[in-house]
C-alpha cells in the first residue's frame, strides 16, 4: 500500500494527511474502467468558451480554464435494432460524470454509449423497438420494459435521443403504465409521465462513488474548469443583495443570487415548458423539504 494512502472505501482512496491540500482529499480508483485510451474515431474537437456568449458576455459565474479535453460521440438513441453489440471495454469520460462503454456491432461499427451498473467487457447487449431481455444495458421502449425496474437514458420525446437520468450512478424507476403514458419516479424525486413510445436503457448508471470525491484543495477544481467565486457578504450593497453593511451580515434577507432569487428553495427551471403538464409531482424543495409548486 502505498505510504500517502489509509482508506479503501469501495472505489474511493481517501489519502492521509501529509499536505494542507492533502487533507480530506479523496480520489476516485475507476475501478470499472477497463480500457484505458479511447477510440479515434469517435472523437471529436472540444472548444472551450470561458461561460461565454457569442457577444463576449459571461453567462454563467465561477467557469473557466480547466484541462483540455476532447468530446467523445455517444449514442444516445441507440436505433441500430436487432443487432447483438460486444462490449468491448468501459472508458473514463472526462465530460461527463458516468464512463462511457464502447460497443462493437456485428457489422464492426463502432459506439459509445453511457456505461451501466453491473456491465462489464464481453457482454452483449441489444436494442430493438420489440421486447427484448430486460437486462441491464438493452435498450427498448419503455412499453416493453416491466414496471418496476430502473433505466436511465430516458426520452422524452420518442425518437429524440436519452434526455433524462445520464449521471453517474443514477436512474429512473418505473412504476406504472396506463394507456399512452409510463409514470417514473426521478432520482430527484419528481414523479413524471413519458410517452410508453419513449425508449429507455434497463438499469442504473455507473460509478456511483463520483459523488464521495473529496478535492480537497482549489487547484483540483481548477482543472476541472471550476474558477474561484466571490461570496455575496464580501460584495458591495450595489451589487449583491448580501453586500455592505459592517461585518458579515446578510441584513436579514433569505439566501439568493445577485439577482435577488432564493438560492434554497427558489424555482430553478423555466415556466411555461410544455412538459410541465407531465409532472405528477414534483421534486421536494431543498431547505423547507416542501413539494415545489
Amino acid at each position: 500500500m502505498p505510504t500517502s494512502t489509509r482508506i479503501y472505501t469501495m472505489a474511493i482512496r481517501v489519502y492521509k494527511p501529509t499536505t494542507p491540500g492533502r487533507r480530506n482529499a479523496s480520489v476516485n480508483l475507476h475501478v470499472e474502467v477497463t480500457k484505458k485510451t479511447p477510440e479515434k474515431s469517435l472523437l471529436a474537437p472540444l472548444h472551450k468558451t470561458g461561460a461565454r456568449n457569442n457577444q463576449g458576455k459571461i453567462t454563467v459565474l465561477g467557469r473557466g480554464g480547466g484541462h483540455k479535453r476532447r468530446y467523445r460521440k455517444i449514442d444516445f438513441k441507440r436505433r441500430k435494432d436487432d443487432m447483438p453489440a460486444t462490449v468491448i471495454g468501459i472508458e473514463y469520460d472526462p465530460n461527463r460524470s458516468c464512463h462511457i462503454a464502447l460497443l462493437r456491432y456485428e457489422d464492426g461499427t463502432l459506439r459509445y454509449i453511457l456505461a451501466p451498473r453491473d456491465v462489464t467487457d464481453g457482454a452483449v447487449l441489444l436494442s430493438s423497438a420489440n421486447p427484448v431481455e430486460p437486462s441491464p444495458g438493452n435498450c427498448m421502449p419503455l412499453k416493453h420494459i416491466p414496471t418496476g425496474l430502473s433505466v436511465h437514458c430516458l426520452e422524452m420525446q420518442p425518437g429524440g435521443g436519452g434526455k433524462l437520468c445520464r449521471s453517474a450512478g443514477v436512474g429512473a424507476r418505473l412504476t406504472n403504465k396506463e394507456g399512452r403514458w409510463a409514470t417514473l419516479v426521478m432520482p430527484s424525486g419528481e414523479i413524471r409521465q413519458v410517452s410508453v413510445d419513449c425508449r429507455a436503457t434497463v438499469g442504473a448508471l455507473g460509478n456511483p462513488d463520483h459523488g464521495n470525491v473529496v478535492l480537497g484543495k482549489a487547484g483540483r477544481a481548477r482543472w476541472l474548469g471550476k474558477r474561484p467565486r466571490t461570496r455575496g457578504v464580501a460584495m458591495s450593497h450595489h451589487c449583491h443583495p448580501h453586500g455592505g453593511g459592517d461585518g458579515k451580515s446578510k441584513g436579514g434577507q433569505e439566501p439568493s443570487n445577485a439577482a435577488g432569487t432564493q438560492s434554497k428553495g427558489g424555482r430553478t427551471r423555466v415556466r411555461g415548458k410544455s412538459s410541465d403538464a407531465r409532472i405528477l409531482r414534483r421534486r421536494k424543495s431543498r431547505r423547507y423539504g416542501q413539494l415545489k409548486v
